[in-house]
């Protein structure tokens, strides 16, 4: 069983084909890059596979389970349990430590525990900056918050829209690193990148272009 199967996925926005027939497996524990440049779909993609929105037509199967026909409260339900989201802005609550910013999640998905909080800050080696506010964090701090909100209840998948875009190098290098982590302890994650180095780190790296989908094998 794949942990995310797309059977011919279309998406229109009046006239505009946003996705043309996109058909995708990707099994549990793969990490998968998708490539491409802007306007070509990549987001719009995340979205539907993240259920923040849905297609137009076509089958999304999540660990073997349609979601396509789901109502939106049953799709919230399924995001709070199965996914992770990381984005290229950071969306953190300003005013909330990145300790808060972290339970926030638990809260959301069924009860905080400040205690898992703290140990996930610890694995993205934040510690330290607990009790700091996101305007006191620099923008790979920031982003590695998100990285541990985001892996906080434990999802079956990570999904990543651009999560070092507005980094430097060397941030860049600490972000890769967390992931070849949560890839080597058997998450599932589907990364959208422009930067070719960090696409070519995957299992399987695909192209998105006008719509259409190109698979290659990793590079």
């Amino acid at each position: 069983m794949n942990a995310i199967s797309l059977k011919n996925i279309t998406k229109k926005f009046d006239d505009v084909v946003a996705l043309n027939g996109i058909t995708l497996d990707v099994p549990h524990g793969q990490w998968l890059s998708i490539m491409g440049p802007s306007g070509s779909g990549k987001t719009t993609l995340i979205n539907i596979l993240s259920l923040m929105d849905n297609a137009t037509s076509g089958e999304y199967l999540l660990s073997g389970s349609d979601v396509t026909a789901l109502t939106e409260a049953e799709q919230l339900i399924i995001r709070r349990e199965k996914i992770g989201l990381i984005f290229q802005q950071f969306h953190l609550i300003p005013y909330l430590t990145a300790l808060e910013n972290v339970m926030l999640a638990q809260f959301y998905h069924s009860s905080t525990d400040e205690e898992d909080a703290r140990a996930m800050l610890g694995k993205v080696g934040l510690s330290h900056r607990a009790t700091h506010l996101p305007s006191q964090l620099s923008g790979g701090e920031q982003q590695r918050v998100c990285i541990a909100r985001a892996l906080i209840n434990n999802p079956e998948i990570l999904l990543a829209d651009e999560p070092t875009g507005n980094l430097d190098e060397a941030n860049e290098r600490v972000v890769l690193g967390l992931f070849e982590q949560i890839k080597a302890e058997g998450k599932t994650i589907v990364l959208i990148t422009h930067n070719p180095e960090l696409g070519k780190k995957a299992d399987k790296m695909v192209t998105l272009s006008h719509g259409n989908l190109l698979i290659g094998d990793k590079i």
